[in-house]
């Protein structure tokens, strides 16, 4: 009986260790499997994370690349546009100047404008030139221009006008310019592309 009784609970405490075993063991395997999954996500989570960085690092590459290669072209073109103004105007201005500062050029030009503007308007028209040159300018229009004066054309001096003249309606509705640096623009306008064509071989 003792015997028996002996065995039933060695049986019992076997099979109570086993079940404990076995659930332990099934504990630990979930745990596992628990720990296994929550590494793969978070493997996942983190590739998923640096993928996303380094497709933004590399849209940010070419971001900078591109508003940097703008501005370099920019900075080019500036630069380009510079040095043909430059040259254009080491070109044309010691020429224009030269010329505006001439007398006798400048004589010339305001007979023929006023002469052929008369040909096709009326002489009610006032001429602005430089006071600096006043009585030598005055003294040859009136030889020059002695009929346009008696039929309306008139000439005025002023400090405000460098050099060249101004022209317009005696009304003083609208007056054109024609100064030294009225021809340098012009010509600077018109000579910038192709001085740019020469310099840098480029077609405009």
């Amino acid at each position: 009986m003792q015997t028996k009784i002996q065995e039933l609970t060695e049986k019992i405490y076997n099979e109570g260790v086993e079940k404990a075993r076995q659930e332990a063991e099934a504990i630990i395997n979930e745990a596992k499997e628990k720990a296994a999954s929550l590494e793969k996500d978070a493997r996942k989570s983190a590739e998923s994370i640096v993928k996303e960085a380094e497709e933004k690092a590399e849209t940010l590459k070419k971001h900078v690349e591109s508003e940097l290669k703008m501005s370099i072209n920019q900075a080019v073109a500036a630069l380009k546009q510079d040095l043909a103004s430059l040259v254009t105007m080491k070109a044309v201005q010691p020429g224009v100047k030269e010329l505006f500062n001439n007398i006798d050029f400048l004589q010339e030009v305001v007979v023929q404008m006023v002469k052929g503007w008369a040909e096709k308007e009326s002489l009610d028209i006032k001429v602005v030139l430089s006071e600096k040159n006043q009585k030598e300018l005055e003294k040859h229009f009136k030889n020059q221009l002695a009929d346009e004066l008696n039929k309306g054309l008139e000439l005025a001096f002023s400090d405000g006008v460098k050099s060249g003249f101004k022209v317009g309606p005696a009304d003083g509705s609208y007056q054109i310019s024609f100064s030294d640096q009225d021809f340098i623009n012009f010509f600077k306008t018109y000579l910038r592309p192709k001085t740019s064509e020469l310099l840098f071989e480029e077609k405009k």
